[in-house]
């Protein structure tokens, strides 16, 4: 297991949640990832983390985050795990519907599939995974 595949589990604390995710970002600008691929992994993971800390563990500093993190040259595979009761993502109103437009919820994962290659949710709904292909530079022709 090298510097950028690692396993951590830390209290539902934000802060932590943010050194996780500094840990990760730093994997992949060390593996070459453009900027916008980093940017995109940074919302999703913030997104994802916030909300494993926030409405999985309800903010509880007994129960913890557990991810795991995989980054090579060809992608970044994450898997962030709570100890709550899960969610299933299709009771997650779309907040691009008209009716929705005004309400807060279903954004975020809405953005993570946005930048993601792959977002996918656990039986249960307590662990996300999350997959970002590198892009593929292309040069310009002229």
């Amino acid at each position: 297991m090298s510097d950028q595949d690692f396993e951590i589990s830390f209290p539902s604390d934000t802060v932590k949640g943010q050194e996780v995710q500094e840990r990760i970002i730093n994997a992949m600008d060390a593996n070459g990832f453009s900027d916008k691929d980093v940017f995109g992994m940074r919302l999703a993971l913030e997104e994802a983390l916030v909300n494993a800390i926030k409405h999985g563990n309800g903010m509880d500093p007994n129960k913890e985050v557990h991810v795991t993190c995989q980054v090579d040259d060809i992608q970044t595979r994450i898997t962030i795990r709570d100890e709550g009761t899960g969610f299933n993502p299709s009771d997650v109103p779309d907040p691009t519907d008209e009716d929705n437009l005004e309400k807060p919820g279903g954004r975020g994962i809405m953005l993570m599939k946005a930048f993601m290659t792959e977002v996918s949710y656990s039986e249960d709904g307590n662990e996300v995974l999350l997959v970002k292909e590198r892009e593929v530079e292309t040069a310009e022709e002229g």
